[in-house]
């Protein structure tokens, strides 16, 4: 990051500026490579399958170290319950999943603004994805709320998405959005780097999703 030119948004303020060059950029990243070459590469780190499965494998732990909130449980229990009915066809291939390059983090700290347009960085864990998953990685990435107010209808508003697209975003987010609690209120340590009542503002945001509501911040 220190040969790039730019400031991370993570910790700003969003502007509509920020979220057209933000958008630029990942549609620019998206169209890099023919659909037919990025077919060829591995998956990205923590796609839905790796995704489902660390879910599936943390729950118990999440709801032991973060039991102490009702809403916490809450939301684990409901996004359990969701992922039984919905994961054959989050892992489905079809129109909707049409293969992209995947940064792989969504962390607002990886997109650097040099005062014109936005710059990524960090592509460890990049690979074969899809479009609505990699736009669900960046609106439901902690740091899109936790301390940077990332206005995620608008920034979603900036893709001109399909029907099927559109449907598969959601299930996206709604999937993120569960791994983000299991991580948050399973690690012990999320109350040393976070304010103390972000795991139950992150069951917040899923139950809003799941209910098919517009997060809260």
């Amino acid at each position: 990051m220190s040969r790039l030119p730019g400031r991370a948004l993570r910790g700003t303020v969003l502007t509509d500026e920020h979220l057209d060059a933000l958008a630029r950029a990942v549609r620019r990243l998206h169209r890099a490579v023919p659909a037919e070459l990025v077919a060829r590469l591995p998956n990205r780190r923590w796609d839905v399958r790796q995704s489902a499965e660390a879910i599936r494998d943390r729950a118990a732990g999440a709801a032991a170290v973060g039991g102490g909130a009702p809403e916490v449980l809450r939301a684990l229990a409901a996004g359990l319950r969701w992922l039984d009915r919905a994961q054959a066809g989050l892992c489905a291939d079809g129109p909707a999943a049409a293969p992209v390059l995947g940064q792989a983090d969504g962390n607002l700290a990886n997109f650097l603004w040099d005062g014109t347009g936005v710059r990524l960085v960090d592509f460890e864990d990049s690979g074969r994805s899809d479009h609505p998953y990699e736009l669900a990685e960046v609106v439901e990435h902690v740091s899109s709320w936790v301390d940077t107010d990332l206005d995620a209808a608008a920034f979603l508003s900036r893709f001109d998405l399909s029907p099927a697209e559109d449907r598969r975003l959601l299930e996206c987010r709604r999937l993120l959005a569960l791994l983000w609690l299991v991580f948050l209120a399973g690690d012990p340590g999320t109350a040393l780097r976070n304010p103390p009542d972000t795991p139950a503002r992150q069951a917040r945001r899923l139950l809003a999703l799941l209910d098919c509501a517009e997060p809260p911040g």
